[in-house]
């Protein structure tokens, strides 16, 4: 099931080099020592090899013995009947340069068609289980673009893992308890009282069932209709309360404070996680698990955080309040754990949800997407995992940094469309889907992103997205054309000998190594850069390598290539959740 030509062709290198120590040792031409690890890598330009091999620097003190010289010895003693390579070059101060043979090329061309959609895949992860946690937005809103970047870094991040051997699990935890739902009852009381007042009701009048129009006209005049500061301003909230209201008239309006802003959250809340869910699955993104902050609360999990850590030792109290002492576990300050009114701060039910990961459901791995601001929280977590017994390597934090929507050269913040802030839902109503996935993964998670709404729906190779998509394409219509004429592959032997042709099978071959590479640094973003990079070296090959005027041998074995080609397009967009067109 798992083909990697690049490990096997190290493995086979690393063999050559073995075997021809073992006959210089055997003839007495070098001593009998233990010999230190060497590095067998790939070269910048396949001119100083396809694969380069150090064992005579990094021997030849050992062996009491000049590099250069050693080396020389290497390649006089090497065999290579029967492997995959035709010769080996000394270079420079001593290292082995190690050519590949026409028998390698065409077996990653084979294998490839051979595996189809499973060709990429490896066994790296050995069936460990993981648990992404992303977006993980507040449910009091909808989400911002930060949230966008961050779903298309985790749902990849996802694909990646499971492709390189992981059972890796998308989970969404939802905010659904503590300060933030006051805030968000609050903000929904104070607009429906609003709405019920004199002022709201001519509005109501005025505006009828014009939504728009009516929380345009609360949310722009703050004279009559003012908000402290301590609450959530956007308009979603007006709406919220006008539908409720529109419900259930002015009901409420003579609750208390705290029965009204119970019963309009209770309103709220699930259609806005509903909301979430929607949006995310137009996304693409569809998790495994929903996990609710509320159900730690309900189950004793958050109590029982607080009482593991006052049985290790771990608290005191000051001021009323209920302290961890970080400085003692290699924090750099003290923090409290439950405030002095009783209520425990975000950090324990956070505490708890981590616990629950990594003991209750016993992942090997948790890995949390989080934004940029998020430096301190994770080395608060880290330390409270060591306290509750927890080996703190199983959390790994993958960190968003922020980004920029660009458009005319200039930094945007309102939609087009609807002239208010940009939020995931209304990013894809004017970027398509397979762009915004691509796009938000153009980058390291941890550097800046500038997204160009203008690139990401121009149809040119200028757009990365068109640009593979089209490799895609072209591939599908050479195979199609071909077809129609009679001539398909059927798995005949294949040679190839033009550069173009090695480059690309090259190419082909680097896609398990850097699937294993990608994933353990939790580096989506490099299977859109090889995409992009792939794409170029097949358009290279095709500008260069004719193949219906070809011979009949050649002819097949490019049909095979481009077969080859297209399997690995497919197979990384697939990962990726963007479409493989077969028409453009």
């Amino acid at each position: 099931m798992y083909f990697n030509a690049v490990n096997s062709a190290k493995s086979e290198i690393k063999e050559i080099i073995m075997k021809a120590i073992g006959v210089l040792v055997s003839e007495g031409k070098i001593p009998s020592e233990p010999l230190p690890s060497f590095q067998i890598t790939i070269p910048q330009t396949s001119a100083h090899g396809d694969f380069s091999a150090n064992v005579a620097l990094a021997c030849a003190k050992v062996l009491k013995t000049n590099p250069r010289a050693l080396a020389q010895q290497i390649v006089d003693a090497a065999i290579l009947d029967g492997t995959g390579f035709d010769k080996i070059e000394l270079a420079g101060p001593g290292f082995l340069n190690f050519f590949l043979g026409k028998k390698w090329y065409s077996g990653v061309v084979e294998n490839t068609l051979s595996l189809g959609g499973d060709y990429g895949k490896t066994d790296m992860g050995a069936g460990k289980r993981v648990l992404v946690e992303f977006v993980s937005a507040n449910p009091t809103g909808p989400m911002h673009i930060g949230n966008a970047r961050g779903g298309a870094i985790g749902d990849c991040l996802s694909s990646l893992l499971q492709e390189a051997g992981y059972q890796a699990d998308r989970e969404f935890y939802i905010n659904d308890a503590g300060n933030q739902v006051a805030k968000f009852g609050k903000s929904l009381s104070l607009r429906y009282m609003q709405i019920c007042g004199e002022e709201g009701q001519k509005v109501v009048k005025e505006c009828g069932d014009d939504m728009e129009k009516f929380t345009a006209a609360i949310y722009g005049d703050t004279d009559k209709f003012p908000m402290p500061e301590d609450v959530y301003l956007g308009q979603d909230i007006i709406e919220h309360a006008k539908n409720y209201y529109d419900l259930n008239g002015s009901s409420l309006a003579e609750k208390s404070e705290e029965e009204r802003s119970k019963a309009l959250v209770d309103y709220a809340l699930p259609l806005n996680e509903q909301r979430l869910e929607t949006d995310l699955l137009k996304y693409r993104i569809k998790y495994d698990n929903w996990f609710k902050e509320s159900s730690l609360h309900e189950s004793g999990a958050v109590k029982e955080v607080i009482e593991h850590l006052k049985e290790g030792g771990y608290t005191y109290e000051k001021d009323g309040a209920l302290w961890l002492n970080a400085t003692d576990l290699g924090g750099e300050q003290d923090f409290v754990l439950v405030r002095s009114n009783g209520f425990p701060t975000y950090i324990v039910p956070d505490i708890a949800y981590h616990y629950n990961k990594l003991v209750s459901r016993n992942y090997d791995k948790a890995i949390d997407v989080l934004g940029a601001d998020h430096h301190g929280y994770v080395k608060r977590m880290r330390i409270c995992l060591k306290a509750m017994g927890i080996d703190e390597k199983r959390l790994d934090v993958v960190m968003c940094q922020m980004v920029n929507l660009v458009r005319d050269g200039e930094v945007v913040k309102l939609s087009k469309r609807s002239g208010k802030a940009i939020t995931l839902s209304t990013l894809l109503d004017e970027v398509p889907i397979d762009e915004a996935r691509f796009f938000f993964n153009l980058r390291s998670a941890d550097t800046h992103l500038d997204f160009d709404l203008d690139l990401a729906v121009e149809e040119s190779s200028k757009n990365p997205v068109f640009y593979v998509q089209y490799a895609h394409a072209r591939i599908c219509r050479v195979l199609e054309k071909m077809a129609e004429s009679g001539v398909m592959y059927n798995g005949e032997e294949t040679e190839y000998t033009e550069e173009t042709e090695l480059a690309l099978i090259r190419k082909i071959a680097e896609l398990p190594e850097l699937v294993n590479e990608a994933a353990s640094e939790y580096s989506p973003f490099k299977m859109t850069k090889y995409v992009y990079e792939f794409a170029q070296v097949f358009h290279k090959f095709y500008d260069t390598c004719t193949i219906k005027d070809a011979e009949e041998s050649v002819k097949l074995s490019r049909l095979a290539l481009c077969a080859a080609a297209k399997t690995v397009i497919a197979n990384v967009l697939a990962m990726l959740k963007i479409d493989a067109p077969e028409k453009m």
